[in-house]
């Protein structure tokens, strides 16, 4: 900040995070909240602090907290500030969801291979899953397991309690691409596991934050059975042709996530033609945000098969596929911005 500004100007420097519609509301209010919350009495002190002060890191933090739950905004939130804050709701949840399903795949494999499931046949050897023999070992099973308990309870509505546990699911999977990296053990050019990194783990985990308490409440029921019927339907079919000796239809990890968001896409065109509302427009913006991310790990993860131009071939073409999907659904995506309503009621600093 400037030193030629006073303590005013500086509140209204930090403000200026805060959305428009509701700085040209509120702004005055809370500068004279803030300015009266500053005196001490004390006349020459509160001069100075007038001409010479700062908003204090508390305050600034309070005020960015406000921002984030005004733009991803709630209910009463201005339809533009709603649909984004809604869609990303979603597109958290979405992500969550994938990354719980590789959990419960582990898990079920888990106790296949230990004959917990008695009226199965062994598993072949290429699904046995081996106890851990170590403590790096472990700690990729208890990750695992984690996210299947981030999503339960994300879908369960502890929202931080969620989010500091895939907090701590994502920690060891950073330690271990910083330690791969530094020691030369992570094969060049460290792009997949990084794009990973940030657009499945580190990303879903920073947008929780878009679960605040002027957000309405996402369905419980319906995104907890998403986790055993998504095994069902995508898991058990792939493990299927794996197991018939079909693996090579079998896409990897980024061109499965691509083909899913495409036909999540294709799937949603007939009722969007059908609604065109404003819940249509949330759940197009969703699948624009989900189809972004797929397309992003798509795109960088392609660099792992530089020395292979047929997978390189069939990766493009994955992602050509998910951006002509996507580019369906973006015109009602679009449409669920355009409405506005009336400015939300003034909502404190947390």
């Amino acid at each position: 900040m400037s030193d030629d500004l006073d303590l005013e100007d500086r509140y209204r420097q930090v403000l200026r995070l805060l959305p428009g519609y509701y700085r040209d509301r509120w702004e005055e209010d809370m500068v004279a909240a803030f300015l009266d919350s500053r005196l001490t009495g004390d006349l020459d002190e509160d001069v100075y602090d007038v001409l010479y002060g700062r908003p204090s890191w508390p305050e600034v933090a309070a005020v960015i907290g406000l921002a984030i739950r005004l733009y991803l905004g709630g209910a009463t939130a201005p339809r533009r500030y709603f649909a984004w804050g809604q869609a990303i709701r979603y597109a958290v949840l979405a992500v969550t969801l994938v990354q719980a399903v590789r959990g419960f795949e582990l898990l079920v494999l888990t106790g296949w291979s230990r004959h917990i499931f008695g009226w199965l046949p062994a598993p072949p050897r290429s699904l046995v899953v081996v106890t851990p023999g170590g403590a790096l070992s472990l700690v990729g099973y208890l990750v695992a397991y984690a996210w299947i308990v981030a999503f339960v309870t994300l879908a369960l509505r502890y929202y931080r309690t969620a989010q500091a546990i895939a907090t701590a699911a994502i920690v060891p999977d950073l330690v271990i691409l910083l330690q791969g990296q530094f020691t030369g053990r992570l094969p060049a050019p460290y792009i997949g596991p990084w794009a990973f990194f940030v657009l499945l783990n580190l990303t879903p985990v920073v947008a929780m934050s878009a679960f605040h308490r002027d957000a309405p409440l996402a369905p419980r029921w319906p995104w907890l059975l998403a986790l055993p019927a998504n095994y069902l339907l995508v898991v058990v079919p792939l493990l299927a042709l794996d197991l018939n000796g079909n693996s090579a239809w079998v896409p990897d990890f980024s061109g499965l996530y691509c083909l899913l968001v495409a036909l999540a896409c294709l799937a949603a065109i007939p009722w969007i033609r059908s609604r065109r509302s404003a819940s249509s427009g949330v759940w197009s913006l969703t699948l624009v945000l989900l189809a972004a991310d797929a397309g992003a790990y798509r795109l960088f993860s392609t660099a792992d098969y530089l020395h292979n131009p047929h997978l390189i071939d069939v990766s493009l073409a994955e992602l050509l596929i998910l951006v002509v999907a996507a580019a369906l659904v973006v015109p009602d995506a679009a449409r669920a911005q355009g409405a506005t309503q009336a400015p939300p009621p003034h909502p404190q600093p947390e």
